[in-house]
């Protein structure tokens, strides 16, 4: 267990004192809080190899959100977002779900899909018998593009087809569709599985006569799912003037809204993605990889659905439950070269992939919670304005100490701008 007394009211200290703290807890490997922040810059000879025409920088916050029990572990989660809250949401949703123990989760499958897309095929059942018959054979191609991987003991598996009839409202023709299904071990794989779909392009269309339109993987991760689940006795969800059966009531109707209507859905797994997304970018992984592949598997009923499912326990506990495609990685990419991915994945103990999905997917869930909690008791709004009140304070020009005591006195005023922040600000100095 970690020294909690290292931790207590981190959200007070200075960003000093968080760092020594983090440094005494042996969860930064530096000998002084200088060296801590010189670490994390991204240097420009490697930020000018990452990308095209590099003219800089551009910085986020990185935070951590606290008291995160996933099967039966501790974490400090890294977090780099621009939006205010959602550190301190995850932080209070995972001290929450602890005292109920925690998170539970499953990341059974790390599998990842390459695809063929062929057209212009003269007999569809002939092209099927073909690539069944010689599946062997494509397999020992696309591992013979990549034979590292296969020594690592991953590698090309198996292949699924699809026919995907043609679509006159659309004007699509008809697509035979190979799916590689590929282990790519402790790698996201995309490169991997690119090199292995573009490999087997040639065969495909020797076998079927028919035309290749692309190789190439796909973000759909349907093989690569990760779930996360808590449950939580109705005693710790009481609030004030509502009981726990109430706010457990409610935070289920809520998620009945968002199962049933998309409007919703969409603003509630943006917020599940809020916490999803931001320890994906703090681990080097690929934001945009992981939203699209989620957004897809909500609309996998045919209706874009919420991702989340709370329910009630036969002994009347809160249930939650998050399940969504995960591919991530711990090496490749900008995990090894970029330094705040690397203090990420040291802070988190070097997690291997599987428990790298275990711990997103938790924070995923632990984001819903918040977040649904807070709707149906509060108003979303009470935990955004604190730290509204700090981005007003700041932008009337407050400085240092200058910016709680604006913020707080803000907070009471009947209009909470910007206007007002720099008029309290002008009292303050005068």
């Amino acid at each position: 267990m970690m020294k909690k007394n290292q931790l207590d009211k981190f959200y007070m200290k200075t960003i000093e004192e968080r760092i020594e703290a983090l440094i005494e807890l042996n969860k930064a490997d530096h000998r002084s809080v200088a060296d801590f922040k010189a670490d994390l810059i991204l240097p420009e000879e490697i930020s000018d190899h990452m990308i095209e025409n590099v003219v800089g920088t551009y910085q986020l916050p990185l935070g951590l959100a606290l008291h995160f029990l996933i099967d039966g572990q501790d974490y400090l989660i890294p977090m780099a977002t621009e939006e205010p809250s959602v550190v301190a949401a995850a932080s209070f949703a995972a001290k929450t779900i602890r005292l109920a123990g925690g998170f539970t989760t499953e990341a059974k499958s790390r599998v990842m899909i390459g695809q063929v897309a062929l057209k212009d095929i003269d007999d569809k059942e002939v092209a099927i018998e073909e690539i069944i018959k010689n599946q062997d054979q494509i397999i020992s191609i696309a591992n013979s593009a990549h034979p590292s991987i296969v020594k690592r003991g991953g590698g090309a598996q198996k292949i699924d087809l699809r026919w995907i009839d043609k679509d006159d409202e659309y004007g699509t023709p008809p697509f035979l569709v190979i799916h590689l299904h590929v282990d790519t071990q402790e790698a996201m794989g995309a490169n991997m599985i690119n090199t292995m779909a573009e490999a087997i392009k040639p065969y495909l269309e020797q076998l079927t006569g028919a035309r290749a339109v692309m190789g190439i993987l796909s973000n759909y991760a349907t093989e690569c799912l990760a779930t996360a689940r808590c449950q939580i006795p109705v005693n710790i969800l009481e609030r004030r003037g509502l009981s726990g059966e109430e706010v457990r009531d409610r935070i289920i109707e809520a998620n009945q809204f968002a199962l049933a209507d998309p409007y919703r859905a969409t603003t509630n797994n943006k917020g599940i993605m809020n916490g999803i997304s931001a320890v994906v970018l703090a681990t080097g992984n690929d934001t945009r990889a992981i939203e699209a592949g989620a957004h897809a598997y909500a609309a996998r009923s045919g209706q874009y659905r919420s991702l989340t499912k709370w329910t009630k326990a036969e002994n009347g506990d809160l249930l939650g439950e998050l399940t969504m495609p995960l591919p991530v990685g711990t090496v490749g990419g900008s995990i090894t070269i970029h330094p705040g991915a690397k203090f990420a994945h040291h802070i988190l103990g070097s997690p291997h992939a599987k428990q790298l999905e275990s711990i997103i997917v938790s924070v995923g869930l632990a984001q819903n919670f918040a977040a649904t909690r807070a709707l149906v008791t509060d108003g979303i709004q009470k935990g955004h304005m604190a730290l509204q009140a700090k981005s007003l304070a700041i932008n009337a020009g407050a400085k240092g100490e200058e910016i709680q005591k604006v913020a707080r006195r803000l907070r009471k005023e009947k209009h909470m701008n910007l206007n007002t922040a720099k008029q309290i600000l002008a009292e303050l100095r005068h």
